[in-house]
């Protein structure tokens, strides 16, 4: 008689995902090592790592914009098992980092180049004295374009290739907006001394899972909206004005310095993205690879802007280039 045998996967599955996280992810997470270091003005960052003794590759890890490491357990657990040690932080701001307004849930920041900084901070402070073999970057979204300007700002960086996913080279906006967002949120930021929300932004808002922008994957989207209800001091709003204007002067940066990239690049691309711009991150692969021979485009089809926190079909092929492009830039 002949049975039907499931598929094996290095990753979680989709239909295994409730299971997974009551038991072997919940065990893992339970042996994370975090604490809280001082940036450079004295805001707290929050940090999180996992680290084994037989493992000689590590991975650091920069989430997007109103997220936290906490969202990442799966993702960090399936990498873990994958032989690198993880290293990953909560951008200022946001998660468990310190806030930065009186109203808590208002995304802000003073200087998008503080990110970068912050970013120095979490090697120096949480690498310890742990050499590796190799040393990779993977970012998602904002943490894209804090990633891509740390190589940038960075040229005596210790990192053997990057992987960036769905990054925030461009943003989603409408079409009369775009010549005129990055004055206006400059003006808007020049006006008040406390920061507030940009225009038509708000607090927190959970979103039914139809028509979300984000994953077609219900598990994963019903646990992480369960998970920040579980934890309300990770939720976070919208972006004050300021946050924009500096969030659009460092896409700037990232496309006029594009010869400053040297590292093997990953750039995987949603299919169905609504957040960021394709169009930017097409335009910023085309620059990048006429002085790096080794920048590469993965587009998904059909995926939506969340790769790593998608359904099985979108977050497999996703993970797979991200390993592959890490396991082909190994040192010897």
């Amino acid at each position: 008689m002949n049975q039907h045998k499931i598929p094996t996967s290095p990753y979680t599955q989709e239909f295994l995902f409730e299971q997974a996280v009551r038991n072997d992810i919940s065990t893992f997470w339970q042996d994370r090592q975090e604490g809280t270091l001082r940036a450079f003005d004295k805001k707290k960052l929050y940090w999180c790592r996992f680290t084994h003794p037989d493992h000689d590759q590590m991975i650091l890890i920069a989430n997007g914009r109103i997220e936290s490491v906490w969202k990442y357990q799966e993702l960090l657990y399936d990498l873990f098992r994958q032989g690198y040690d993880i290293y990953t932080y909560d951008h200022r701001g946001q998660g468990l980092s310190e806030r930065l307004c009186t109203d808590k849930q208002i995304g802000h920041v003073g200087e998008f180049h503080d990110y970068v900084r912050d970013m120095e901070s979490i090697l120096a402070q949480t690498l310890v004295t742990k050499s590796y073999r190799a040393r990779f970057l993977l970012a998602h979204s904002m943490g894209g374009a804090v990633v891509t300007r740390y190589i940038q700002t960075h040229p005596d960086h210790q990192f053997d290739a990057m992987a960036l996913t769905a990054p925030m080279f461009g943003v989603h906006m409408p079409y009369l907006l775009r010549p005129i967002a990055l004055p206006l949120t400059q003006i808007l930021s020049a006006l008040t001394s406390e920061p507030k929300y940009a225009p038509g932004y708000q607090g927190y808002l959970s979103k039914p899972f139809d028509n979300n922008p984000l994953t077609h994957s219900q598990t994963r989207y019903r646990w992480f909206r369960q998970l920040y209800e579980s934890h309300p001091e990770l939720k976070l709003g919208g972006p004050s004005a300021q946050w924009i204007w500096q969030s659009l002067m460092a896409i700037k940066q990232c496309h006029l310095l594009t010869r400053q990239v040297t590292l093997p690049t990953l750039i995987v691309q949603a299919g169905e993205e609504s957040i960021v711009s394709n169009y930017a991150q097409d335009r910023f692969h085309r620059k990048v690879s006429k002085t790096n021979r080794d920048c590469e485009l993965f587009r998904v089809e059909g995926a939506k802007h969340e790769l790593l926190f998608e359904s099985d079909q979108y977050r497999t092929p996703t993970l797979d280039a991200i390993l592959r492009h890490f396991s082909s830039h190994r040192s010897a």
